[in-house]
């Protein structure tokens, strides 16, 4: 009873996590190094996973095109864009921005897929939108000095990425979206993305550019941080959603995965010994609540 409800609320609080443990090695690694030593690990998580249990059989040859289209859109080009975010907003501002991808998905489905938009949706896209401005603009006190609710750089540049990462995630969703419904295996589809996204990174990272190398070397503690945050965020999270949306109500699943800015603002006053402002709360409640309109309409 309720496992469907306790695996999509655990899967936020994979995700919230996963968000946090991020942050250390991002700020010492850079951004595009640390996302290739994440999907590298990811890549043998998810694809030992499949070697062994089964799945890579459901894919067919016409469709590895859309597969890598969306894992460099939805993981190399989002996922560097969110974690770029991160470095520059930190954790809370990252995750209420990102939630941003449930209308853009909304919107992109009705455009190009010629999905049903109802009302619902759309209060739902103002309520998100709403919520996110409201938990950026008040979301944070005076008297907040820990550096993850630090600003570097321009606001108005990292709320620019932080949509970038939003609308990433949405367009690589959208361009597997036909493939996942062809019954394909979600852990092979999965680890194909990431194993574009790896080689990609890779290659990207061989140029001889510094914005592009490690920042610093390898460690014990950055690399378990690493594969924590893999773990979590892209091979425990995934699965639990996956189950979610089998057994239950979409838009109830698509709600409660959402609650990921809301269990982090719990998770960030424990760590940094700072309450959230009110503006934070009401901001991430806002959002959920809007995205509860936009799956259920």
């Amino acid at each position: 009873m309720f496992l469907v409800e306790i695996a999509a609320l655990s899967a936020a609080t994979c995700w919230a996590v996963g968000s946090i443990v991020s942050v250390m090695p991002v700020e010492r690694l850079g951004t595009i190094g640390f996302n290739r030593v994440r999907m590298i690990i990811v890549f043998a998580m998810l694809g030992s996973y499949v070697t062994i249990f089964g799945g890579w059989e459901t894919i067919q040859k016409d469709q590895i095109a859309e597969i890598m289209l969306s894992g460099f859109i939805g993981i190399l080009l989002g996922d560097t864009a969110l974690f770029a975010t991160m470095n520059r907003l930190g954790p809370r501002r990252t995750a209420i921005l990102f939630s941003t991808n449930a209308p853009m998905s909304t919107l992109l489905g009705w455009i190009f897929l010629d999905e049903a938009l109802p009302p619902t949706a759309l209060l739902g896209t103002i309520l998100v939108i709403s919520g996110v401005i409201l938990a950026i603009v008040y979301g944070k006190r005076r008297d907040q000095l820990h550096k993850w609710e630090a600003i570097k750089g321009p606001l108005i540049v990292g709320v620019g990425i932080g949509l970038i990462a939003a609308l990433g995630q949405s367009v690589g969703s959208l361009i597997a979206k036909p493939v996942m419904a062809s019954g394909a295996d979600p852990f092979a589809v999965s680890a194909m993305r990431v194993g574009i996204t790896a080689l990609g990174l890779v290659i990207l990272c061989s140029a001889p550019v510094q914005a592009f190398k490690l920042k610093t070397k390898l460690d014990s503690q950055i690399i378990a941080h690493i594969v924590i945050s893999g773990f979590l965020g892209m091979f425990v999270g995934m699965t639990l959603i996956l189950y979610a949306l089998a057994k239950g109500d979409v838009g109830i699943v698509a709600t409660l995965s959402a609650t990921t800015p809301v269990i982090m603002l719990p998770m960030m006053w424990f760590r940094t010994k700072e309450r959230p402002a009110i503006g934070a709360w009401i901001g991430a409640i806002i959002v959920v609540i809007g995205t509860g309109l936009i799956f259920m309409g």
